[in-house]
């Protein structure tokens, strides 16, 4: 998009983004829970061993005695269930064996770096980690998407009968676990040793929506257990002085039928017994090993635990979002026969202070349904800024105007209008296929994509990764609107909203999840020649989107270059410098005028061919780069380079982005 003018910036620059500073934690939870310890009650000092070093909990009887004395915390705790399961009429011989194991426990000084939060936001090399967060996700979700290409090619050709009886009946291993393999060799997982406590870039409210995204990141390294814990066999070298295994993370998403939920405190059912592959009812007894073994031994040396909470969502391939809702300590545990009349192992978190708030309960919106209806949003100003011409309907809100105003000056259009003076070539040959194009070696327009189709069918049709260029079916072949290769001809298919912001002016979100890959909107307006652009007004001039397909392809300017093999037809007559043609929605346009930039946005640009194979005059399109969570900002990089913008002085102008990302470049231009 071109900008001359000097108020591009202060209508489409992106909010500051406002972290939740995190506090400690140790030592403050260590205080509460010692306060507690010694408002219920002295413990007799001759049933716990006790070490002048150790980080004891203090009783109150030997404090009157000597004031220095420190009695084992961890031996409290497990007395105190003693006598909690003592009451519950459990076995004596299971109440004396706690209570031996207490004489015993000896709980030693930690190393408090090993709980520290993130801290500092950048790596060694000054590379933001929530840039390098979103790296490895779209690394995974890149790989996921090239084996969900793979399997849908295997299931084609099975349909097409290419395939024999014992090879339909064998199941293909699951896309998302084959990328979780190949980034596990090639060493591409992000944090790859177990680390206890908060990770860098990983913020309290960062949605997952998969285990497999998880594993990918090394949050919590199991796609199918609940509890993920550090080993003798791994962390007996850095974990040096602990009592493993060791819980670093637990996931909380209605697995067990005895788990209780009531947010800043849990009720957590061990691992173990249950019938995963069924009606997840407890078909057999748990046992005191593994994952349960290391919630015990998190609770007896004051270790805390990530807890991440999955909840429902339609549009996730899991059918699942995954919440990190930040650290936990593990008060107390104790058996008892669950629900299905098997012994199971309970274990009561509380989560620690100096944390963000839980944003659990806004997960729920997750699955497309909304809050509120339409007529009940806050501040609406408008019910259809498409004027019904979208099957679906983009209301405006301004909850900061006083008055609130709705935007003016956009007539709103739905295809391409094309200016005097632009001539639009011959309509290309399409391909030959009937229905939908399945056979990339046998489709043209598969084969102009190198050999096979840019977009699966999963969700709707996702793009597997961005291209030079996208050739895809149009008026001249034989398949129907169905056709896969025709994935972002179908108009508007997530619910976005226009909202007026407190320093950019009108920006764009979606009330519905988005996977990444997925188209969003085209960038529909009027098609002019650059030379026009002069001619129009400063206001329209804010809205004029280049062509700079060929420029992408060959990384010309600030552009990253894509790969891509094609063939572009007459590529020598195309100029190698500025852009020919552009996209004018100053006037004249749709939804897409409305969307930000950012220095770490959300969305990509894709060069779109449909009806010719002239890249000049190629259709913009937006994707997903990232799974969206629902009321996130849409937002993709204008990629401007530094010191392109002259004033009507002749000057170069000096104009900073204010977008807030952890990598934004502050001067845009």
């Amino acid at each position: 998009m071109a900008a001359s003018k000097d108020s591009v910036l202060e209508r489409r620059v992106s909010p500051r983004l406002q972290y939740a500073r995190q506090k400690p934690f140790y030592g403050t939870n260590r205080k509460r829970i010692e306060s507690e310890a010694t408002k219920n009650g002295a413990v007799d000092s001759k049933k716990a061993k006790v070490k002048p070093s150790s980080p004891a909990t203090k009783s109150e009887s030997e404090t009157k005695k000597s004031g220095t004395q420190k009695v084992n915390a961890g031996a409290q705790n497990c007395e105190r269930e003693t006598e909690k399961l003592s009451k519950q009429k459990v076995d004596d011989a299971e109440a004396q064996d706690c209570e031996a194991e207490a004489k015993t426990l000896d709980v030693k000084e930690r190393d408090m770096s090993l709980y520290a939060p993130a801290g500092a936001r950048t790596d060694d090399k000054g590379k933001s980690f929530v840039a390098r967060l979103k790296e490895t996700l779209r690394l995974f979700n890149l790989r996921y998407l090239h084996f969900v290409q793979e399997e849908e090619k295997r299931c084609r050709k099975l349909e097409n009968g290419n395939g024999s009886l014992g090879v339909l009946k064998k199941q293909s291993k699951r896309p998302d676990l084959k990328a979780i393999s190949q980034m596990l060799s090639n060493n591409e997982i992000l944090y790859p040793e177990k680390t206890i406590g908060h990770l860098p870039g990983i913020e309290v409210g960062q949605q997952f929506f998969s285990r497999a995204e998880m594993v990918a990141v090394g949050f919590h390294a199991h796609w199918l257990n609940g509890i993920d814990s550090i080993g003798k066999s791994k962390g007996k070298d850095k974990y040096k002085g602990y009592t493993l295994p060791i819980a670093v993370a637990i996931v909380l998403s209605g697995q067990y039928e005895d788990d209780v939920d009531n947010s800043d405190e849990i009720v957590y059912t061990g691992q173990g017994g249950n019938d995963l592959l069924g009606n997840k009812r407890q078909i057999k007894d748990q046992v005191m090993h593994l994952g349960n073994l290391a919630l015990k031994n998190n609770m007896e040396q004051f270790v805390p635990v990530r807890v991440i909470r999955g909840h429902k969502c339609d549009t996730s391939y899991t059918k699942k979002v995954y919440t990190y809702d930040g650290l936990y300590q593990v008060h107390h545990y104790w058996a008892e026969k669950g629900a299905a009349g098997f012994t199971v192992f309970k274990y009561r978190l509380k989560r620690l202070p100096g944390q963000p708030k839980l944003i659990s309960n806004q997960v729920y919106f997750t699955n497309g349904k909304g809050s509120k209806a339409q007529s009940e949003l806050p501040g609406l100003v408008c019910k259809d800024i498409c004027n019904g011409l979208e099957s679906i309907q983009v209301p405006v809100t301004n909850i900061i105007d006083i008055p609130p105003v709705a935007p003016e000056g956009l007539t709103y259009i739905t295809t391409i209008e094309v200016a005097k003076g632009v001539n639009i070539p011959p309509r290309a040959r399409g391909c030959n296929c009937q229905g939908n194009c399945t056979n990339p070696r046998t489709c043209s327009c598969a084969q102009l994509n190198g050999g096979d189709f840019p977009y699966v069918q999963k969700d709707g049709g996702r793009l597997v990764e961005a291209k030079a260029v996208v050739f895809e079916c149009g008026p001249q072949c034989g398949c129907g609107p169905s056709c896969v290769n025709r994935t972002s001809q179908r108009g508007l298919k997530y619910r976005l909203e226009v909202f007026r912001t407190h320093d950019k002016g009108w920006a764009v979100r979606s009330w519905d999840f988005i996977p990444s890959g997925a188209p969003v909107c085209e960038y529909i307006s009027v098609l002019r020649r650059n030379d026009e652009i002069d001619n129009i007004s400063e206001k329209e001039n804010e809205y004029v989107f280049e062509i700079d397909c060929w420029q992408t392809m060959n990384g010309i300017g600030r552009r990253e270059k894509r790969m891509g093999n094609v063939v572009i037809p007459n590529s020598d007559a195309i100029s190698e410098n500025d852009p020919e043609y552009c996209y004018d929605a100053g006037s004249r346009g749709n939804v897409a005028r409305y969307i930000n930039h950012s220095c770490e946005p959300n969305l990509f640009v894709q060069c779109v061919l449909r009806e010719h194979h002239d890249v000049r005059l190629a259709r913009i399109v937006l994707f997903a780069a990232d799974n969206i969570p629902p009321l996130q900002e849409l937002s993709y990089d204008y990629g401007y380079e530094l010191d392109s913008v002259v004033g009507p002085d002749g000057k170069i102008k000096k104009l900073f982005c204010h977008c807030g990302a952890a990598g934004c470049r502050k001067r845009l231009y």
